[in-house]
Order: structure tokens, then sequence, then C-alpha cells
């Protein structure tokens, strides 16, 4: 009885807290989407971009300098996912905030056009559709560059719950000016500054103090030691380790 009272106030705290598109300032675009090979491949970047101008955004390319007076945590972030799917290009939106979380995702956008181009370009349309139907206006709602209440409520209850030791993790400076921090992708992370643009992209191997790392074209690892995080890789011949500064 004890275990339902919790999970339905749990449940009440997460309506509670829940966020809508209306509470973020712009909307930051990757240039490349994982279902394609390049960026801008197809012209998802751009038709993505013109498409939440349309929709009353204010957007901006992972490569471009966002203006000052943008906290990291007052802006969204777009990904473009595909549904496979037999003879149907199917896409869909999902807009996150800045520690993951999925605020809101869209209808799915569809096309029987045999040209990757058009299909795409049909599908997203589709898929705004949707988007557009939200009538965007952002409320100036002063969002948390912390994570949620709810989140902080609920981990005392999992802690009690998991019979599993919680592992040391690197200590953190939030001080730092070269702060990254770390956005959940597919196969890992991807690593963000406060501007915000992606500095470095994480791959998850079978260890979680180690990782895969690209940054600048050059590929390493991230590894956990000494409570810190360094990224290492070879540079003619020899082992480069540069202190890095993550919050996950």
């Amino acid at each position: 009885m004890k275990i339902k009272v919790l999970l339905a106030l749990l449940f009440c705290s997460a309506i509670g807290f829940s966020q809508s598109v209306n509470d973020y300032k712009a909307v930051i675009i990757p240039l490349k989407y994982d279902f394609i090979k390049t960026d801008n491949q197809y012209r998802l970047a751009t038709l993505t971009k013109s498409n939440l101008l349309k929709a009353g955004f204010e957007a901006f390319y992972t490569s471009e300098q966002v203006p000052a007076g943008y906290d990291r945590c007052e802006i969204l972030y777009i990904d473009v996912k595909r549904d496979n799917a037999f003879l149907v290009t199917k896409l869909f939106v999902q807009f996150k905030d800045c520690y993951g979380k999925v605020i809101y995702t869209s209808e799915t956008g569809k096309s029987r056009e045999k040209d990757y181009e058009v299909a795409y370009k049909e599908s997203l349309e589709g898929a705004f559709v949707s988007i557009i139907g939200l009538h965007y206006k952002y409320n100036g709602k002063t969002v948390s560059s912390t994570p949620s209440n709810v989140a902080q409520a609920a981990a005392p209850v999992a802690a009690v719950v998991a019979s599993t030791p919680v592992e040391e993790k690197p200590v953190v400076n939030l001080s730092d000016p070269n702060l990254l921090y770390a956005q959940p992708t597919e196969n890992g992370f991807q690593l963000i500054d406060k501007t915000p643009k992606v500095v470095m992209k994480l791959l998850k191997t079978s260890r979680a103090d180690s990782f895969i790392a690209i940054k600048d074209g050059i590929q390493g690892s991230l590894n956990a030691k000494d409570n810190q995080w360094y990224f290492e890789y070879y540079q003619n011949d020899k082992l480069v380790s540069e202190k890095v500064s993550v919050k996950f």
C-alpha cells in the first residue's frame, strides 16, 4: 500500500513539473542526424530550420554562435528520427531539454516518394504540421539549469530499491568556465559548451568509465581516473592526455 501511495505522489509531482516548448527561448539544430551520412545531407538541416522559423521558433545551427543572454537550459535541442518502414519514408521530430529529456514528440510525417530528397522534405513537413499546431510562443518562464525536483525526489526511492552500490563519479567543478555538458545520443553522448556548441562526441564502450571520443577530427578515448576525466589520444606516436571537465 505504501508503495502505491509513493508512486502516486511521484506521478503527481511529475505532472506539476512538466514543461512545454513554450518554456524555451530557442532551438539548436544539429547539422547531421543519425540516419544520414553527411552534414545537411538532403538539405535536412536547412529544411528543419525553415520549418522551425515557420512555426515561430528562433533557431540556430550547432555551428552558429548563439547570441549572448541565452542559458543553455533555456534552449531546446531538436532531433529528427526516421521510423523504418517498407516503401514509406517516415520521420518524426523530438525536442529535448539540456539534460536530454524529451519535452515533445511530433506526429509522424510520411511520404511514398522514391527520391530521398523529395521524400524527406515531404515527411519532415508532415511532422511539422503537429508542431505548427502547438502555436509556439515563448512565455518568458525561467527554466532551471539544475535537474528537476522530480528527479531529485525520486533519487532516494531508487537508492532504497537498488541493491547495487553506486559507482563513484569524477568530481565536477561547476564554476569551471570550460565545463562541458553531456547530452545523451543514441550511442553515447555529445559534450557541449555554454554557447552551446558540440565540442566532443562520445560512443559507449563496455565500461561506464571509458568512452570512444572524437574531438576536432581526432579519435581517442575519454577515461575516468583519479576522480577526473581525461581525453587521451596519440599524436606523433606520443600519448597525449588532456583533462576535461564534464557534467553528465
